[in-house]
């Protein structure tokens, strides 16, 4: 019988690390944007559900217009922008000073924020460790998921999909295990309507799903 490959489990953590430039306006939110570092522009929308934010918002810029600046078309049209679309961050770029535009175009003078309301950018540097956890069968699969850190949790679910496009949880069970059906559910899980423990919920209850299925087959 041929030995089903683990799934070995990482963790993430990061560091955070101040730019020193802010912006008090959308118009400087504009021109920095388009300046900022890749990591950090990768750090405000990428790394967004690692923060534990409102739902409301799917990344920083989207929070602030909606929270500081009370643009709400903005924040709405800042979050309907899926960061795991793209090929590249600069396609990513290009999308967020895209939808920046189209609004100055309706409203060329949105208002500023008050004092201590300022955007301040930042950037992580990520540190990607082993935990010493593995999962051989999907039993062991469920187990870990329920416990494991939300740091893990992002970096094979959220994280995974800037690396290669795609979830290393259903890419594992996708080439360890023929269970497409599984694949297709891990898949459908959308990773911008819930947050990490929403998440961490979902994959519990279609791994738990599939593994009452094959109990069933064996009585059977």
């Amino acid at each position: 019988m041929e030995r089903v490959r683990p799934f070995i489990f990482m963790d993430c953590a990061k560091i955070l690390k101040s730019t020193g430039k802010k912006a008090s306006n959308l118009r400087e939110l504009r021109t920095l944007i388009a300046e900022i570092s890749d990591a950090s522009l990768f750090h405000h929308v990428c790394e967004y559900f690692l923060k534990g934010h409102p739902l409301e918002y799917t990344n920083d810029f989207a929070h602030w217009a909606g929270e500081s600046l009370e643009e709400r078309i903005l924040s709405e049209h800042l979050s309907n922008i899926d960061p795991f679309e793209f090929q590249t961050i600069e396609q990513l770029r290009e999308a967020l000073l895209a939808c920046i535009d189209n609004y100055f175009v309706m409203f060329p003078e949105p208002r500023a924020v008050l004092p201590k309301d300022e955007f301040y950018f930042n950037e992580t540097v990520s540190i990607v460790f082993p935990i010493e956890l593995q999962a051989r069968n999907l039993a062991e699969f469920l187990l870990a998921v329920k416990f494991v850190d939300p740091g893990a949790l992002y970096y094979h679910f959220y994280e995974a999909r800037i690396r290669h496009g795609i979830d290393d949880f259903s890419t594992w069970i996708e080439d360890a295990m023929d269970k497409q059906s599984l694949v297709i559910a891990l898949r459908g899980i959308d990773p911008f309507m819930h947050n990490i423990e929403g998440i961490r919920q979902h994959i519990v209850e279609v791994v738990d799903k599939a593994l009452q299925e094959d109990m069933e087959v064996i009585k059977r």
